[in-house]
């Protein structure tokens, strides 16, 4: 029955603290946890100044404001300051039998009478004592302190995680966005990237590839799967191109029907068919002097195509019922999703008309394949739809980015911004979690189902795949030496998840 209280109360820590990265609410959520599980009367989370070389309350559950301020310790003062200095646990059966004991706090001085007991395992990174936990619970002969200790310190291990995990997090993110930005200002006197996130070595080279090219007027061929950006690098290409203060006009080729594309792309006379009551321009000649986007080239008609063939090579054309032809100076961008050589294999793509449009082609690569840009466009676009639908939510939890990294994005970035915007519409507080993803996690399990060597199992595999299964990160991550990590990685069977 211990047993399974003690599973139960590290189940929900662990859940607590994968769910909220400010970390004085998630350690409030810790205490809170205790509290309603332990019979915990007083609980502290102690946190250690390392400009002032003090030990400060960061958190406490059963304390006032007042008596928080108060608890204040010298490194090796009282109990406390005696764990963090010697990195030991201490059991105390009845605080009024232990001289050391400060109560700086006063928060024991209600004159009830009840005896009460005193653990304080210490909060460790790597091998330093980053602060202390403490709990206080009415003295109960029958209990066991080893028992509380053995908890508290597994709880302490947990705590320590997390802090690191935020301090990486943070670490992460601020280096992410300082590197996105120095790019961007590199990039900036060459050409503007709208809209287009990401900082990976793939992006870097598509970077690279528009830079060679925005200045030119050579037809240029845009590829990637559907949801990769292709509309945002043909944008780049343009406004970055001497054609920028003019007409950028794009054209869907699926979406047009086969009978009205002579009259949308090449224009009509007035009377040249019924319903001709004007003259109209078409695109082609719209797009003077600018750029034609011609997105999802694949999918056009073959009469369609002989016709481009047509006025790419020559830049002449006639408006349906017209008697003269026009010339218009645009550049040329096309885009598909499509692999056209195979379309050329079947003969369903002009192999003239491939060779034309296939001058100069940049290829936007899948997410799947740059997934470090992931978190730069989640908290791009979580920063725009909340400020979109005034909602007030903060960020992502860490589990959450950790679905959101694993996940393969079929869809692209298209997909990635459709749950993001999803999420932050059905989140009702102020952090996103996997609840709010509508892909399967795989986060859903019973907890009746796991004992001690679960959790330990569980917080190594998290440990490795948050370091990318850096063995040596990885035993940092978890306060232990490189060695016992691998005799712990024999023992759950996971050695083969690492290089030796």
């Amino acid at each position: 029955m211990e047993n399974n209280i003690e599973i139960t109360v590290l189940y929900e820590i662990s859940k607590a603290l994968s769910e909220h990265l400010e970390l004085k609410r998630s350690l409030y959520k810790v205490l809170e946890i205790l509290s309603n599980s332990t019979q915990m009367v007083r609980g502290t989370i102690c946190l250690r100044d390392p400009v002032q070389d003090e030990i400060l309350i960061e958190v406490a559950h059963g304390l006032s404001e007042n008596a928080m301020r108060r608890g204040r310790y010298k490194i090796g003062e009282g109990i406390t300051g005696r764990v963090i200095a010697t990195g030991e646990a201490v059991t105390i059966p009845k605080i009024s039998e232990e001289p050391l004991f400060l109560d700086r706090t006063a928060s024991r001085r209600s004159g009830s009478g009840q005896e009460v007991s005193f653990i304080c395992v210490p909060v460790k990174r790597r091998n330093t004592v980053i602060g202390a936990l403490s709990v206080d619970r009415a003295y109960d002969e029958s209990y066991s302190l080893e028992t509380g200790r053995r908890l508290l310190s597994i709880v302490a291990v947990m705590i320590a995680m997390h802090v690191v995990n935020l301090e990486t997090i943070r670490f992460e993110g601020k280096r992410l966005r300082e590197e996105n930005q120095r790019l961007q200002a590199e990039l900036e006197n060459k050409y503007h990237i709208q809209n287009i996130i990401g900082n990976s070595n793939k992006m870097r080279e598509v970077y690279q590839m528009i830079s060679q090219v925005c200045q030119s007027n050579t037809n240029v061929l845009i590829r990637g799967e559907s949801g990769t950006g292709k509309e945002l690098a043909a944008n780049s290409l343009h406004y970055n191109s001497h054609r920028a203060h003019h007409p950028f006009v794009k054209v869907n080729c699926a979406a047009l029907p086969s009978s009205l594309i002579e009259s949308e792309l090449f224009g009509h006379e007035k009377g040249a068919f019924t319903g001709a009551i004007a003259r109209r321009l078409g695109l082609f000649e719209l797009a003077h002097k600018g750029t034609l986007f011609l997105d999802e080239i694949g999918e056009a008609a073959p009469f369609f195509q002989s016709k481009l063939l047509r006025v790419v090579e020559s830049k002449t054309f006639m408006r349906v019922g017209g008697a003269f032809p026009i010339y218009s100076d645009f550049r040329l961008l096309v885009a598909t999703n499509r692999k056209l050589e195979e379309d050329v294999a079947s003969g369903g793509f002009r192999q003239d008309l491939f060779y034309r449009l296939n001058l100069y082609t940049i290829e936007i690569p899948p997410l799947r394949n740059r997934k470090e840009d992931i978190p730069l466009i989640a908290e791009f676009y979580l920063k725009r739809f909340a400020q979109a639908y005034n909602r007030p939510i903060a960020g992502i939890s860490t589990n959450a980015m950790l679905a959101l990294r694993e996940y393969d994005w079929p869809g692209n970035v298209r997909e990635l911004i459709n749950v993001i915007e999803r999420a932050v519409i059905t989140c009702p507080g102020d952090l996103i979690t996997t609840k709010h993803l509508p892909f399967d996690t795989g986060e859903d399990h019973e907890i009746s189902d796991l004992n001690l060597r679960d959790i330990e199992r569980f917080c190594i595999c998290v440990a490795l795949r948050r370091t990318e299964n850096n063995k040596s990160k990885a035993a940092d991550l978890l306060g232990i030496s490189r060695k016992t990590l691998g005799e712990k990685l024999k023992t759950y069977d996971l050695d083969d998840l690492v290089e030796i």
